[in-house]
């Protein structure tokens, strides 16, 4: 895809139409200021169930993908679209329907993913995102797979993902790293090749007070992952462009070690608290650096 991918996760229910045309006209108006306005190649529109009753930021129910992509798309211009798909509440033919709907609303990727942190794996009763990788290849083109390097297991989890069908891996929120070694390693080890999609996300200094980032990326008794978290609330306090800086160092460092290993290339940018001009400025200096369109 070698693509820009910009997230974008469907605002409450409760007035979500409205809400979408607003964000879409925030997010066109601050990519044009950051001058990313023709750069941006897909939005990518996560399917979001609800997790621990302990997220820092209330949550209710959300606009569908396919309704809010159909309701922000014409604010932000010629932009394709990427989503994930839980899987594993949906037998075979409600998840075969579901993903014909999302490919016919525009969806060129789908990322394929399993039950919430609070279930174990297997559970849900549904497809399995292994499983969907192989059974709708016919269906959809590009398959994703979410790929968190500091997961103890990643390794051999991502290969068999690679082998069942994935055709690309959407990384959690990189504050590190890690990711380099991790791919490293991999195209040391196997013959796959997946595009990766690289994600960073802005850190705004309210994270120091609600601590969303560090509630996305937690993993207890995590090594890698409390490193993490420590670099999150290093920087918190700091001036825009003291933090802009350390961000910009992660990306330098991420993507110097991974652009020669082999992997198609892509950038995923998130705005966990939302899409602000300074997140925007911190995306293009980010690419000023290294962009999939180099």
């Amino acid at each position: 895809m070698n693509t820009i991918a910009l997230e974008m996760a469907p605002p409450d229910l409760d007035g979500g139409h409205e809400k979408a045309v607003e964000e879409g006209r925030k997010v066109a108006a601050n990519s044009r200021a950051a001058g990313l306005a023709d750069r941006i190649g897909h939005l990518m529109i996560p399917g979001i169930i609800a997790e621990d009753d302990d997220r820092p930021i209330e949550m209710k129910p959300k606009m569908d993908v396919i309704d809010f992509w159909n309701a922000v798309r014409p604010e932000i211009g010629d932009v394709k679209g990427l989503c994930t798909q839980v899987t594993a509440f949906l037998d075979k033919q409600q998840l075969g329907e579901r993903l014909v709907r999302l490919r016919d609303a525009g969806m060129e990727g789908i990322a394929f993913v399993g039950v919430p942190r609070t279930m174990a794996d297997g559970e849900g009763g549904g497809v399995p995102p292994t499983d969907a990788l192989t059974q709708f290849q016919d269906v959809v083109p590009n398959r994703g797979s979410i790929l968190i390097p500091t997961r103890e297991g990643e390794h051999g989890r991502f290969n068999f993902k690679c082998e069942r069908g994935a055709t690309y891996g959407m990384t959690q929120l990189l504050y590190s790293d890690a990711i380099v070694g991790f791919l490293q390693d991999f195209a040391a080890k196997t013959p796959h090749r997946p595009e990766i999609l690289l994600s960073f996300g802005f850190v705004p200094g309210v994270e120091g007070r609600r601590k969303l980032i560090d509630w996305l990326i937690q993993d207890p008794g995590n090594p890698l992952v409390e490193a993490e978290q420590r670099f999150i609330a290093s920087i918190t306090d700091l001036s825009f462009e003291q933090r802009k800086q350390k961000l910009l160092d992660v990306y330098k460092r991420v993507l110097d070690g991974v652009a020669e290993l082999g992997f198609p290339l892509s950038v995923h940018f998130e705005a966990p608290y939302g899409y602000s001009k300074p997140a925007f400025e911190v995306f293009a200096a980010m690419l000023e650096h290294w962009s999939p369109e180099d």
